[in-house]
């Protein structure tokens, strides 16, 4: 599955009746046209360049309303500040322990063994997998 596009997504979005402002529109694009993770604030700073006047609020909600909507994803990492992705194909992450570094890797083709939630009192809607580590720069400042 190809990831979708900001226009195939505005277009959905749109189609589905979301209001979408100038300012939701340049948060869903800085989304959907990287590779990176970034969190709120380095999302601010980007669309601060062409909304000067916008807030740190409208950003946050703009992001939530999204996730909401199942535009983009919210990646919590404990300590660490939410990423947000816009990719919204089925993938896995490679996370690096160190510098906090977030990539895109395909997810597994095999099927993922999972535990009997339903004997739970669960119904299982989504997962997230991902793999832990150092990235190669890190890697080379440890050696």
């Amino acid at each position: 599955m190809q990831r979708s596009s900001f226009i195939e997504t505005l277009a959905d979005l749109k189609a589905r009746g979301v209001r979408l402002t100038p300012q939701r529109q340049m948060i869903l694009k800085v989304l959907k046209e990287t590779h990176e993770h970034p969190t709120a604030e380095e999302i601010y700073k980007q669309v601060c360049q062409e909304f000067s006047g916008m807030s740190m609020a409208t950003v946050y909600n703009t992001l939530h309303r999204l996730k909401e909507l199942g535009a983009i994803k919210e990646l919590s990492y404990g300590d660490m500040s939410s990423r947000y992705d816009g990719n919204d194909t089925e993938h896995a992450h490679l996370v690096c322990e160190s510098c906090g570094e977030v990539v895109d890797v395909p997810a597994p083709v095999l099927p993922i063994v999972t535990p009997d939630t339903e004997a739970l009192g669960y119904e299982v809607t989504s997962f997230r997998l991902e793999y832990y580590g150092l990235c190669s720069l890190c890697r080379t400042q440890v050696s």
